[in-house]
């Protein structure tokens, strides 16, 4: 009998696995344009959005849409999204696609679909970003943030996370610990919406000349929300 609910448990986990590598499918402007679909949807929910003083003061703004969750024994999750940093000026720099992925443990199977937006508060993360690689939890502190119209009520007490995590599932918006998963700079994507040879640094100083409609529209909705 257990040999035989393994065997089930093993075949459900090899019929989940595509859904992970499905995800990575998207087009680069789809995959813009359901960041900006969430991000509009989130900040127009009222009394939970993300609090607008902590957008005003944030360093970069990562929106991951659809990440999808895979439980099986050894869960694991994958997103694709943009991330915008703020300039010395005030206002946001051309988005650079990322991934995000991360592992867990566990005996639940399953797959499950969450957007998830990330605040930074510090130039730290922003700076190990620049380079190629984030591990939230890691690289800086990270914590659930807190939703309403304000950051008073932070969910770690003394407001002092480096970076604030948020996701959404089944319309459902609330912070998220989300410790140990990784951003990656995603160069394939960053190489075929903005040309080949495009660093990170170089998108978020302003070098690139070729901005399609959708990163713009990512780049529109972040100085929106931030000036309110």
């Amino acid at each position: 009998m257990f040999k035989s609910s393994l065997s089930r448990l093993l075949v459900l986990g090899l019929a989940l696995l595509p859904a992970m590598s499905a995800q990575a499918e998207d087009p680069p402007l789809v995959r813009a344009s359901n960041a900006v679909r969430v991000l509009n949807e989130v900040m127009q929910a009222p009394d939970k959005a993300i609090p607008t003083d902590l957008l005003r003061d944030a360093k970069a703004i990562a929106v991951i849409p659809d990440m999808i969750k895979v439980g099986f024994i050894f869960g694991g999750r994958r997103g694709e999204g943009l991330i915008s940093v703020k300039r010395p000026d005030g206002t946001w720099s051309d988005p650079s696609f990322i991934t995000m992925t991360g592992g867990s443990v566990g005996f639940q199977a399953g797959v499950s679909s969450t957007d998830v937006i990330l605040v930074f508060r510090t130039e730290r993360g922003v700076d190990s970003i620049v380079h190629g690689k984030f591990t939230l939890g890691a690289d800086a502190s990270a914590a659930a943030g807190p939703v309403g119209r304000t950051a008073t009520a932070a969910t770690d007490g003394n407001f002092k996370a480096e970076i604030y995590s948020y996701s959404r599932s089944r319309g459902l918006f609330a912070g998220v610990a989300l410790d140990g998963s990784a951003l990656r700079i995603d160069y394939d994507a960053n190489a075929a919406v903005y040309g080949p040879g495009i660093t990170p640094r170089r998108i978020f100083e302003g070098g690139v000349t070729r901005v399609p409609g959708p990163v713009i529209d990512f780049r529109d909705r972040l100085e929106e929300y931030t000036v309110r």
